[in-house]
């Protein structure tokens, strides 16, 4: 057993596409036993710098996350970073540009629904949506079910939304991995399986990807997620044992907007963990112990003066 117990590193709240307030998301993870966790907000850290001043002694420990986006010639990925610095510029330039595209990908695809299927919304509906940390596909999908355009979001975003497709507007996976190595995180490519859509990525095409990634300088790999079967994940962690990479665990939760639960990650925390997740949080152990003797020197400085 792990010294963390319980753990989620893959969850979302209301600053990207999750239902959930970072209040309400750390609520929910005390509730659930969760002795580790990270939220990994699309495009966006903002989580990072809110959920620290909401610890309390005897609270389940924070790892700082993000998920971002990315795309290149050889398809889509989504870029895991854990324990970097929020006020580093590094990371700061890359949230910066995924916003930006984020953004031109929103007013692209309302642009598309009202030109080519006749869907409007409110003037004030369009300003809410606009004005939110990081609008995307299920936020446009629930403003259609709520006008009768789309019986579920789900059908919204695979009927309407999904068939604008962009070939650009994307941050490219190195830049990502650069900011997050940059602002002294460790980037992890999430749920590696999984790649455009329904394309499910497996043994010589996960390898070449994973080969490449690690050439921008990818330390991890996210071997346990709630939507892997039992072979997924033990080819995902035969990958990380080969080449030395560190395994992560995560829900993927988005509180309302996915059937997924917080803490379902499909590892056994009882168990002993595989060595590329011991690496992993002996790291997260080893960041946070210098975290709390930076705040206890920082402390004692300023009874010096």
């Amino acid at each position: 057993m792990n010294e963390f117990g319980k753990i989620d590193l893959h969850m979302h709240t209301t600053i990207s596409d999750g239902t959930d307030t970072p209040e309400e998301i750390l609520a929910r993870v005390k509730e659930a036993g969760i002795g580790l966790f990270s939220v990994t907000d699309h495009d966006a850290i903002k989580s990072s710098r809110i959920i620290p001043h909401l610890l309390r002694d005897g609270d389940p420990c924070f790892l700082p996350g993000v998920e971002f986006s990315c795309k290149d010639e050889e398809g889509k990925y989504h870029i895991l970073g854990y324990g970097y610095d929020p006020d580093a510029a590094a990371i700061q330039s890359v949230v910066a540009h995924g916003h930006q595209l984020r953004m031109k990908k929103v007013t692209a695809r309302l642009d598309f629904l009202r030109s080519e299927f006749g869907f409007t919304f409110p003037e004030e509906e369009l300003a809410h949506l606009l004005a939110q940390d990081n609008p995307g596909k299920p936020h446009i999908g629930n403003l259609m079910v709520k006008y009768g355009y789309a019986e579920t979001k789900e059908e919204a975003i695979q009927r309407y939304i999904d068939r604008l497709h962009f070939r650009s507007a994307y941050i490219r996976p190195e830049e990502a991995i650069e900011g997050i190595l940059g602002a002294g995180g460790i980037p992890v490519l999430a749920h590696p399986s999984y790649g455009s859509g329904d394309q499910l990525i497996l043994g010589d095409d996960m390898d070449r990807r994973i080969r490449r990634l690690m050439e921008y300088g990818l330390k991890g790999l996210e071997g346990f997620y709630s939507g892997f079967t039992g072979k997924l994940s033990r080819q995902i962690l035969s990958f990380a044992e080969r080449y030395g990479l560190y395994v992560t665990a995560g829900s993927d939760y988005h509180g309302k907007n996915k059937l997924v639960a917080l803490g379902d990650t499909g590892l056994d925390d009882t168990a002993d963990p595989p060595a590329g997740l011991r690496g992993f949080l002996r790291d997260v152990a080893e960041r946070a112990a210098a975290s709390r003797d930076s705040g206890s020197d920082a402390g004692e400085e300023t009874g010096r003066r």
